[in-house]
This record gives structure tokens, sequence and C-alpha cells, in this order.
């Protein structure tokens, strides 16, 4: 019997884990992907960038990726990049809030549009912290609200080993 209380609060405590969004990939441009064409600012409008995603460009062999300060996307200068990619698939890890900025160095496509502004927040969930479980009852047996407690200790544990995982 007390294993199968148990069993009933482990999983109603496992769903409390659950996360509304951890370390989402976002393709950038969508379908369209890292492309001449696609309206990035649109794209960028529709998604929420947090700490922890990440982005994923996929693009053809004339196209690359360069991050840029804002400056430099701004005037769609390639010339002083912070970072660059090549590969035709690059994913990056947005490691901290703020605004980002990101351009195709080839000639032109800048200034036709193939550039991406985003800005990240903060991650959407911290952990919390739980109170320490009680003492054993006197006979030494764990009983339900022991059960309860020990279940609710190891549910924090996990909550702050999900919560604090990187991508």
């Amino acid at each position: 019997m007390k294993t199968a209380v148990a069993a009933v609060l482990v999983a109603a405590m496992a769903a409390t884990l659950v996360p509304e969004a951890y370390c989402v990939d976002h393709v950038v441009g969508g379908s369209s992907g890292w492309a001449q064409g696609a309206d990035y600012a649109t794209w960028a409008n529709g998604e929420t960038f947090s700490v922890g995603d990440k982005l994923v460009f996929n693009y053809g062999g004339s196209h690359s990726v360069d991050q840029v300060s804002q400056s430099d996307y701004t005037n769609c200068n390639t010339g002083n990049a912070l970072k660059s990619y090549t590969g035709g698939s690059t994913n990056i890890t947005l490691s901290s809030s703020g605004s980002m900025y990101f351009i195709c160095p080839t000639l032109g496509h800048c200034d036709g549009g193939m550039k991406l502004a985003i800005t990240v927040g903060a991650s959407s969930t911290t952990p919390t912290t739980s109170s320490s479980p009680p003492p054993p009852t006197k006979s030494g047996s764990i009983g339900i609200s022991g059960y309860s407690n020990t279940l609710l200790a190891v549910d924090s544990i996990l909550v702050m080993t999900v919560l604090g995982r990187t991508c």
C-alpha cells in the first residue's frame, strides 16, 4: 500500500517538473532558412528568445553568418564581425540576455535584408527551494507524511537539476 501511495505521489510531483519551455531551438527564418528574400524582422517578432535557447542557421554555400555590433548591423558593415560562422549549418546558444545582431557578409546580402536582430530575455524560470523534511516517526517507520516530505525533497532536487541544465 505504501508503495502505491508513493508511486502516485511521485507521478503527481513529476507532472510539476515539466517546464513551460526550456532550451528552444529557433530555426532562423523558419522553413526559408538563412537565405535572401526572407523577412527576418517579422520572423523574429513571432519568437521569444531566452537564455539557453539556440539559434539554428541553415544556409547554402553562398552564405555565412556574422555576429556583429548594433552599429555594424545598422550599416551592414561586414569588416568587424564579433564572430563568423560558415559551413551551411550553425547553432548559436544564447548565453546571455540582451540584444544580438547577425548579418550575412556576402556582398549585397545584408543590404538586401539578410540580417537579424533579436532580444534575448533571461531564462523564464528560476529554481525553488524547499524546507527540510521532518524527522522520522517514533516507531522508525516513515508513514505517509514521511513519504511525501521525502518525495518533496527529491522533487526539489530534480527541479534544480532540470532547471540548472544546459542545452
